[in-house]
């Protein structure tokens, strides 16, 4: 008791002793702590609304739509210079033929000699297969004229049997619809022979041109390609570029010189086999199915059937039905053994990519575009593949 009341007494005076040295001190006797900004609570993340492979659907397709508007900006832009494209098309061509020629007469005379004996003698083994040509369709013409006046006589006959059992008035008909179409239509039919020959025009002037670059490149391919590597490309790039120009001439080159090998044997098997089975025109065909082999896998079909028809009009059906026979065969021969045998060195394609490059090319720009879609395809794939590739 003594002992709190010491404390209450001695109280005030410490609390007025704590009082007095708190004012004179330059702290405060007490601080104020300020409440805490509460913490925001963390949030929830929001449901995705998409499926993960939506997302990359999406982003996949509009870079898809944006490299399908280029491709279809410059194929327009081509088209629009269909002629110019044809002619350099033909004029690579005609170098990758006529190029190890005037190399190899290089060695004995100077490069313009060589050169034009390489193109000027080409141009005229050329133009003499066509006048040959020519001489044997006009020598042949009144006779076939004849055989196909029986030719036709005969297919009347046979539509008569059975299965198709068509009366003579049924053929009397379709021979009238036919002639009332041509003379109802003559001015159009008239006015499309006019075209034609304006087309043809055109194809003067694109095979003039062709065989003009075709020097240029035959000279100095090499000299071309290296100013426009030097002039058009970076120093980083002219390595990789060049590698893969180099591997690009190298497909075109010898999917150019293979498809020569495997029309020319085509040819003469048609050849020899027209000529076993005494069809009209065999020389004609012959050259025809030469030319149509430089469309892959439709070309040469396209071809034998025109001579089945020549076959069954001026042969008969039985002759017809051989030629059809020829078909098989000879498809059979150039999709298993000459294509894989002769091609594989030069391109690597599978044959449904040949088969929807041919489709593809023909509906972009016709027949043109069915020869040049296969060769197109086989140089872009090497150079992709040359540019993908990492040099030693």
């Amino acid at each position: 008791m003594v002992g709190d009341a010491r404390r209450r007494a001695a109280g005030p005076e410490g609390g007025g002793r704590r009082a007095s040295r708190a004012a004179l001190g330059s702290r405060p006797a007490y601080s104020v702590r300020l409440a805490a900004s509460p913490r925001p609570e963390p949030r929830e993340p929001l449901p995705e609304r998409t499926v993960p492979w939506l997302r990359v659907a999406a982003a996949y397709a509009w870079r898809l739509i944006l490299v399908g508007i280029v491709v279809y900006g410059v194929f327009s832009v081509l088209g629009s210079f269909q002629l110019i494209a044809g002619a350099l098309f033909l004029a690579l061509v005609i170098t990758s033929v006529l190029r190890p020629l005037a190399d190899l007469l290089s060695r004995f005379l100077p490069r313009p000699p060589a050169v034009a004996i390489a193109l000027v003698g080409s141009l005229l083994l050329l133009l003499a297969l066509l006048a040959l040509v020519g001489n044997a369709v006009a020598g042949e013409s009144p006779r076939l004229a004849g055989e196909f006046r029986g030719g036709v006589h005969q297919i009347e006959e046979w539509l008569q049997r059975p299965p198709f059992r068509l009366s003579p008035g049924r053929l009397a008909a379709l021979e009238r619809q036919v002639t009332d179409y041509i003379s109802a239509h003559r001015s159009k039919l008239l006015s499309s022979a006019v075209s034609g020959l304006g087309r043809v025009v055109e194809l003067v002037a694109g095979g003039a041109l062709a065989l003009f670059a075709s020097v240029f490149f035959i000279h100095s391919g090499e000299r071309l390609w290296g100013w426009a590597r030097e002039e058009l490309l970076p120093a980083r790039a002219r390595p990789a570029w060049d590698r893969a120009g180099r591997a690009a001439w190298r497909t075109f080159a010898g999917y150019t010189r293979g498809i020569i090998i495997v029309a020319a044997t085509n040819a003469v098997l048609v050849g020899v086999a027209l000529l076993a089975l005494r069809v009209p025109l065999a020389l004609p065909l012959t050259l025809l199915e030469f030319f149509a082999a430089f469309v892959p896998l439709v070309g040469s079909p396209v071809a034998l059937a025109v001579a089945t028809v020549v076959a069954l009009a001026g042969r008969g059906p039985l002759t017809a039905l051989a030629v059809l026979a020829l078909i098989v065969v000879i498809g059979q021969l150039e999709g298993h053994v000459l294509h894989p045998v002769v091609m594989s060195w030069a391109v690597q394609l599978h044959p449904l990519v040949v088969a929807v490059s041919v489709i593809a090319g023909s509906i972009v720009a016709g027949v043109i575009g069915a020869v040049v879609a296969v060769p197109l395809i086989s140089v872009a794939w090497t150079v992709l593949r040359a540019l993908r590739a990492v040099p030693p």
